[in-house]
């Protein structure tokens, strides 16, 4: 058996593989330090590690399947496996098959294009609430063949998965799933919007109990309606209005169930107030809503619910201040990688619409731009601009946006891309903001053009708001999962 990738998820379905006595090749070109460690270990416990350059151009003879750690199809590696005939699973498939059948445990999953982790935080800290034993699995924090390994037993599991997870995947059946919204993303990776929205609807395929999706993307629920179900599984709504019969919704500034209540015809329960949701803006509500519907669908009663929002600890760089001086707000949502996540943010930080002589957003965008566009985002929101700092390798793609949407707006484009780029940025974001304004980090572009990830990139723009603006603030601004 092949392993693409020596990476948490590469590291860790090689060792499950070498636990449960297979015959295993690890491949990755890189032959870091961390790779060699990792090698180290693997081939201590009986494994074969090829590191360097060239290490994954060719398929080892006698291969018989291939994990792989979100490689794209086209990958050489990959297309050679496809032509031989030879299966191409995810470190995500490997856990489930591994799983079964003496080491089954309950999963709640959550895919969509933006909110996935923040739902996924919500979900596990609802059932922990509960007193249930589980953990955040999959895109996020554990890579879930630990969990599959761990001695000790779980009562059910929190699992983001991504697109890229679920396109090679094609045996999950999980006991409920959520499709949180959808949008162009990854496109470089799929190849188009169908085949990323038709490996998003993959989550649902077998689904024993709910398929949760958004009242407000018409999409997610076109996806239930497709989907391949167990006999019996039910289709659970969430919406921001007041919700109809079978789904959960907001009325009054509580959080309501009206799905998984005996007298749901004519009442609702109450599960939290909007008070315990932080921060309480529209989209992470919704977050909030969905991660309810999956806890509720597996039975975690109201009480936890509210327990669990009110306790949960969101990773770092949403929506986080990261100082106020001179009556200017410096925010960082370095999370949101795509369009939609910035149109989110703008939402939930920008003034009334058609304000336009103060309490404005100067907007730090750019990055990779993952075959996106950014028309519709510069039409909703261009008039709350103040100014845009562009960065990245694609930043063009939003100038070019912008100059036909919004070309009034001034740009400043930073054309380094060097460590020094994010302190030049933020410079020229102080150069157009004025007090009363908000200047936001909000990039709708992935951030490994010029960082490790979007965390290093939310750090960067904070350590430079902070040298900038108030010297020798130090700290640590956020974490750095992802």
């Amino acid at each position: 058996m092949v392993v693409a990738g020596i990476g948490v998820s590469g590291f860790a379905a090689g060792d499950g593989l070498l636990q449960f006595g297979a015959q295993v090749t690890v491949l990755d070109d890189s032959e870091s330090a961390a790779n060699a460690d990792k090698a180290a270990l693997l081939e201590v416990l009986g494994g074969t590690v090829r590191l360097g350059p060239g290490a994954t151009a060719v398929l080892p003879e006698g291969a018989d399947l291939v994990i792989t750690t979100g490689w794209p199809p086209d990958s050489p590696l990959l297309v050679a496996a496809a032509q031989r005939g030879v299966p191409i699973w995810s470190e995500v498939e490997l856990a489930w098959r591994l799983s079964r059948p003496d080491r089954v445990v309950p999963w709640l999953g959550v895919t969509g294009t933006n909110g996935k982790t923040t739902t996924t935080q919500m979900l596990e800290s609802i059932l922990a609430a509960a007193g249930l034993r589980t953990a955040a699995v999959g895109n996020i924090g554990r890579p879930i063949m630990e969990i599959v390994l761990d001695p000790e037993p779980y009562d059910v599991l929190a699992v983001e998965l991504s697109s890229h997870q679920l396109h090679w995947s094609n045996s999950l059946a999980l006991h409920s799933a959520a499709v949180l919204n959808l949008q162009p993303d990854h496109l470089e990776w799929h190849g188009s919007l169908e085949a990323y929205r038709d490996a998003k609807a993959k989550i649902y395929t077998g689904v024993q109990a709910s398929c949760v999706y958004n009242v407000a993307d018409p999409a997610t629920e076109q996806m239930v309606e497709q989907a391949d179900v167990v006999e019996g599984a039910r289709a659970i709504g969430f919406t921001l209005g007041i919700p109809d019969l079978s789904m959960l919704g907001i009325v009054d500034g509580l959080l309501v169930d009206r799905a998984f209540v005996a007298q749901r015809r004519d009442s609702a329960l109450e599960l939290a107030s909007i008070g315990d949701v932080s921060p309480a803006v529209p989209h992470n509500l919704a977050n909030a809503l969905a991660a309810a519907a999956l806890a509720r669908s597996y039975g975690v009663p109201a009480t936890a619910v509210r327990d669990g929002l009110r306790a949960v600890r969101i990773g770092g760089h949403k929506i986080e201040t990261v100082l106020e001086a001179g009556g200017v707000r410096w925010i960082d949502d370095s999370k949101a990688t795509n369009p939609h996540a910035a149109d989110a943010a703008l939402r939930a930080v920008g003034p009334p619409e058609g304000q336009n002589s103060s309490g404005r957003v100067v907007w730090v965008a750019g990055g990779q731009a993952k075959g996106t566009t950014f028309d519709e985002l510069i039409i909703e929101h261009g008039r709350r601009l103040r100014g845009a700092v562009l960065l990245g390798v694609d930043r063009e793609v939003v100038a070019d946006a912008l100059a036909r949407h919004a070309p009034d707006v001034p740009v400043i484009r930073i054309e380094s891309a060097d460590t020094g780029a994010m302190a030049q940025a933020v410079q020229a974001a102080a150069s157009l903001a004025r007090a009363g304004d908000v200047v936001l980090l909000a990039p709708g572009c992935a951030s490994k053009d010029m960082f490790t990830d979007y965390a290093a990139r939310g750090n960067a723009f904070a350590a430079a708001v902070r040298d900038l603006v108030a010297p020798g603030a130090g700290g640590t601004f956020g974490e750095t999962e992802e």
